[in-house]
């Protein structure tokens, strides 16, 4: 067993599901932060568990031709693009890899096909949305983003992955605070006003929503606030206060002031217009959600005969893409003002075959279901901790002709297609997409059929 601050040769021989590289010593795992398979590096021990160890990287003895220097000058601090040390190609071979050992090791499916994943022309500038959670740091108000595994905010001028006007925002929003000596949040004490900052981006619109995150409703010199942005950033058309009075991880609250313009945004995706609110659900990088879209549209293979269940439906994105080519669309979301929006979407693009219902996939399907509500395909995109059972055991009972699952998180996306595959059903063919360019995280749509 390795002791804690140990210096060795490690030969690297695969990689982490969240990037990091992974070696043996003496028949011990080592898992490095930043290192890729093939490269033989020395490390120095920081962490001894109790199945593997922690170490860092002291030095390269044989480096990747796949490494490249990280491009933002805060990467070893903050927590969001742990894989920028990589290049491009190699990113989305690893999440390739990731997809087919999950698939295999949880899911138990060894003849699967996962096509290579669907990389972006330009991984930069591509997120809709940012949340900077707001402090106080060394010097003042700082905000950016947490550092891993903590709540240290990492303060940066620019982030290459937002859209630039969410940077913009920010240090509107900071400039704000210091200027007018605003109090901001501390998780510890939980005293002050200011807890985020949160933008949201119509690509294709340009329209900018600027949420500020905060413990009352009461924002000292609102006015100035709202002067500021729309000097700084002439798209903005809505800034919400959000009222968050709960301590916990949880960015927002249920409860929202328009203080100036409108209370929603508008984006136009596949020929379609979405209006997102403060709190729904949307994709954050649009170029990649339309090839992930039309990718599971595409496995569908609808006929316009067909009755579709889009489960975890959000505003209602991939069942209005599809309505087009159904017979009758059917959305389900738990969160109700997303649902709101579903059925605002609808009538914005004069789609009269899809009616949405609130509530939770588990319970709602059922209900459906013993009503005499059939689907011919079943469209699923759920959070990260994937299906709930009753859902899939009612899935199981309905048996639709094919189920096309998006999944954000590959673990819990290989146990249900584990269920699924034991139940009648068969997986036929799984595309990764590369939706977060530089993180780790990948989506898949995978195409399942009735036996």
């Amino acid at each position: 067993m390795v002791q804690k601050n140990e210096v060795f040769d490690l030969e690297i021989t695969g990689m982490t599901h969240e990037g990091m590289g992974v070696g043996k010593k003496d028949g011990f795992a080592v898992f490095v932060q930043g290192a890729i398979d093939g490269e033989i590096v020395i490390v120095k021990i920081i962490k001894v568990l109790k199945g593997y160890a922690i170490a860092r990287i002291e030095e390269f003895i044989k480096k990747s031709p796949e490494r490249q220097e990280p491009f933002c000058p805060v990467y070893k601090r903050c927590g969001g693009c742990s894989i920028q040390h990589m290049t491009y190609e190699k990113t989305l071979a690893f999440k390739r890899q990731v997809v087919l050992d999950n698939l295999t090791r949880i899911g138990g499916l060894d003849n699967v096909q996962v096509n290579e994943t669907i990389g972006m022309e330009r991984p930069f500038s591509y997120r809709n949305k940012a949340q900077y959670p707001v402090g106080m740091g060394k010097t003042g108000p700082v905000s950016g983003f947490f550092a891993p595994r903590s709540h240290e905010i990492i303060d940066s001028e620019v982030c290459e992955i937002q859209h630039p006007v969410s940077d913009v925002a920010k240090k509107t929003v900071l400039d704000y605070i210091k200027k007018y000596n605003v109090s901001v949040y501390d998780e510890i004490t939980h005293k002050g006003l200011i807890r985020h900052v949160v933008t949201k981006v119509g690509f294709t619109t340009g329209e900018v929503m600027v949420i500020v995150v905060a413990t009352r409703k009461e924002l000292p010199h609102r006015d100035k606030l709202i002067e500021a942005l729309k000097s700084n950033i002439p798209e903005l058309k809505s800034v919400v206060l959000n009222i968050n009075e709960k301590p916990g991880n949880v960015i927002l609250g249920e409860k929202n002031i328009t203080l100036y313009g409108k209370d929603t945004i508008e984006d136009v995706l596949g020929g379609l217009v979405f209006e997102i609110s403060p709190l729904s659900f949307y994709q954050v990088n649009p170029i990649q959600t339309e090839i992930l879209y039309k990718k599971a549209i595409e496995y569908a293979t609808l006929s316009g005969n067909e009755t579709i269940f889009d489960l975890y439906c959000g505003i209602g994105t991939i069942g209005l893409f599809a309505a087009s080519k159904a017979k009758k669309v059917i959305g389900v979301e738990v969160v109700e003002e997303a649902v709101k929006a579903a059925k605002k979407n609808a009538l914005r693009n004069n789609i009269s075959n899809a009616e949405f219902y609130a509530g939770k996939a588990e319970e709602v399907v059922p209900e459906l279901y013993k009503k005499g509500e059939r689907a011919d395909v079943v469209f699923v995109d759920p959070p990260r901790k994937g299906c709930d059972e009753e859902l899939l055991k009612t899935l199981v009972d309905m048996s639709p002709e094919r189920i096309v699952y998006v999944s954000c998180n590959p673990s819990t996306l290989a146990r249900d297609l584990k269920y699924l595959t034991s139940q009648g059903f068969k997986v036929h063919e799984v595309q990764p997409v590369d939706m977060f360019p530089w993180s780790y995280h990948v989506e898949c749509v995978v195409l399942m059929s009735r036996l």
